[in-house]
């Protein structure tokens, strides 16, 4: 998995999405090199560490009339940029635009995010 290379982050808000626990991290230091945003990452119950990434990440200046940043999801057997928008620079619009990726990505679209912190 090329899952995020975190050095250090701030966990802004946690969620429980079925099976999953979810934390949304700020303020990352990561050293792969790739300027984050923001980062949900879910641990499985019972898990001690995160399968399932979803990234908000900056794009380069090249790519900015796409959107200011872009989405990838990262797990254990692929990685896929999901597109760009600027809304995903926000908090409140990652979470939720995140959270409903993850959902329907795991296969839990009976199940809603319950927000723990």
């Amino acid at each position: 998995m090329e899952a995020p290379k975190i050095q250090t982050a701030i966990p802004k808000r946690r969620y429980r999405l079925g099976s999953y626990t979810a934390v949304v991290l700020d303020e990352i230091e990561s050293s792969d090199g790739v300027n984050y945003r923001y980062i949900l990452a879910l641990v499985r119950e019972g898990e001690a560490r995160p399968d399932f990434f979803v990234t908000a990440e900056k794009n380069p200046r090249n790519r900015a009339q796409e959107g200011s940043h872009r989405m990838r999801v990262i797990t254990e057997n692929f990685t896929e940029e999901m597109g760009s928008s600027d809304r995903w620079g926000d908090v409140d619009n990652f979470t939720a635009d995140g959270l409903a990726l993850a959902a329907r990505t795991l296969g839990l679209g009976d199940e809603s995010a319950v927000r723990l912190m």
